[in-house]
């Protein structure tokens, strides 16, 4: 199971939000490639990236800081927020970026998501960011009709490589992630699941790790800024030190 440090990017700094508001935010970094770089010293395998005002904006806003990260970094990384075309999809990958994260044009445009991952296999993720189950949108201003199992089920078949879920309420909150929901939705789907949303402690971890459904990881973000969740002893809780 591996662990994903979070830098979520708004305005070119590194900030948090909670439960995804935007007026919510508070800044950890002005530097994100130096803050990814301090996760990479810890020991960080990968390194989860997101675009905030892209997701809004529906194109990559926050461009400059993910290139600097990938060009100070020599881990892979993963971003979403904004990434809506073949062309955009296209040109992150050339720039070294290991894999795209697709989660608006998944409800939007399915035939998006089976196109690239055919195209670049195993450089395709799919978000699926839900509030009470159901899957939000747009920066996750929009709420659709769209069951989370569902929909996962519906790309079961298209190749990609993991699908990110998000419980939007967990989100930046610090009360734990949705193990439950997380270990449903793990169970129903062959596709390696990654779960994200209230990941603020050790036991958060242990509990996921333990959860009798086989994760690929967890993402953590504001538990690691605020020093509630220490890199280097979750790594080693996960084995990958």
């Amino acid at each position: 199971m591996i662990l994903y440090p979070a830098i979520d990017l708004k305005d070119g700094q590194a900030v948090r939000l909670v439960k995804g508001e935007m007026d919510q935010a508070t800044v950890f970094n002005d530097d994100p490639a130096a803050q990814a770089m301090a996760f990479v010293e810890a020991g960080c395998e990968w390194l989860h990236l997101v675009d905030l005002n892209g997701a809004f904006a529906g194109e990559p806003v926050n461009a400059t800081p993910v290139e600097a990260i990938l060009e100070r970094t020599k881990v892979p990384a993963q971003l979403g927020g904004g990434i809506r075309d073949m062309a955009t999809i296209e040109r992150w990958i050339d720039k070294g970026l290991a894999r795209v994260i697709l989660g608006t044009v998944a409800v939007e445009n399915p035939d998006l998501v089976r196109e690239a991952a055919a195209a670049f296999p195993g450089k395709v993720a799919v978000g699926l960011d839900a509030r009470n189950g159901m899957v939000a949108t747009r920066g996750w201003a929009e709420e659709t009709d769209q069951n989370v199992t569902d929909l996962a089920r519906r790309f079961e078949d298209a190749g990609i490589a993991a699908i990110i879920y998000t419980d939007i309420n967990r989100d930046g909150a610090m009360k734990g992630p949705n193990v439950e929901a997380t270990a449903a939705l793990a169970r129903a789907v062959s596709i390696p699941v990654i779960a994200s949303g209230g990941v603020s402690s050790l036991n958060d971890i242990i509990a996921l790790r333990d959860c009798g459904a086989s994760l690929n990881g967890a993402i953590s973000g504001r538990a690691l800024y605020d020093g509630a969740l220490d890199l280097k002893e979750a790594l080693a809780a996960l084995g990958e030190q």
